[in-house]
């Protein structure tokens, strides 16, 4: 099995280094790529090292622990957290931010053990469920809660990104909702010439746009009649794909 990377971010030497210890003892499993001091540092490290798993600590000098995903757009959070403090008034705030578990320092290995395998439970059936294959040149497979679903891209009207959810809409009406962000997506679908970014939110299907609204900031109309913003920046990619397509 492959090692899931975690991150250690605690302003505290001593404690960095006693939780990385206890991770190579008991949890084999993970892999303990770096750690840091504070928030700033740590934002540069995950975005460099894309860890599954980030131990953080909450009271430290200048950013509370709490802050992190502040720094991050939506479809950039892949990882999970578990926080790691003396102090249990923080409980409430770990679980209004969706933390995967709260442990109270000192750290016993028993109860981070018991955090470890839940976790590891957790990814190796996010990882199945979350598969999204291109089949062919028309086709991409997508996971539903009783399959596989296959969808012929030219019925994909446009997806919406819904935190880690992707909402995908259809030119028969129908949405689909799946446990993947639109990021992942888009990894998929710039592949097929006919899709577009439009803004962080929203990929289109270039084929079933109908107009383009300069007005009120910009924006797309589908052949569906939905409204899909445009960001400026996209507005010149837009054109140039307009002016292939022509050709």
């Amino acid at each position: 099995m492959t090692k899931l990377k975690t991150i250690i971010i605690d302003d505290e030497l001593r404690a960095r280094t006693l939780l990385k210890n206890i991770l190579q003892e008991f949890c084999p499993d993970i892999e303990v790529i770096d750690s840091c001091e504070d928030l700033p540092n740590a934002v540069k490290l995950i975005r460099k090292t894309a860890p599954d798993l980030i131990f953080l600590d909450i009271e430290m000098p200048g950013h509370s622990g709490l802050e992190l995903l502040d720094f991050f757009n939506e479809d950039e959070i892949t990882f999970s957290i578990i926080f790691t403090t003396a102090y249990q008034q923080y409980a409430l705030n770990a679980i209004k931010m969706e933390a995967f578990d709260y442990l109270l320092k000192p750290i016993e290995p028993e109860e981070l053990v018991l955090a470890i395998d839940r976790f590891k439970r957790k990814h190796e059936q996010k990882t199945q469920k979350e598969t999204v294959l291109s089949v062919n040149a028309n086709k991409i497979a997508i996971p539903t809660s009783n399959g596989i679903k296959l969808i012929n891209t030219e019925q994909i009207v446009y997806l919406k990104a819904d935190n880690t959810y992707t909402e995908i809409y259809l030119d028969t009406n129908e949405k689909i909702v799946v446990s993947r962000t639109l990021k992942n997506f888009e990894d998929v679908l710039m592949s097929f010439p006919h899709f577009f970014r439009s803004n962080k939110s929203y990929i289109v299907n270039y084929n079933l746009v109908s107009e383009y609204i300069k007005s009120d900031g910009g924006y797309l109309v589908m052949q569906t009649k939905a409204i899909i913003p445009i960001s400026p920046d996209k507005v010149s990619r837009f054109l140039e794909l307009s002016s292939i397509v022509k050709r």
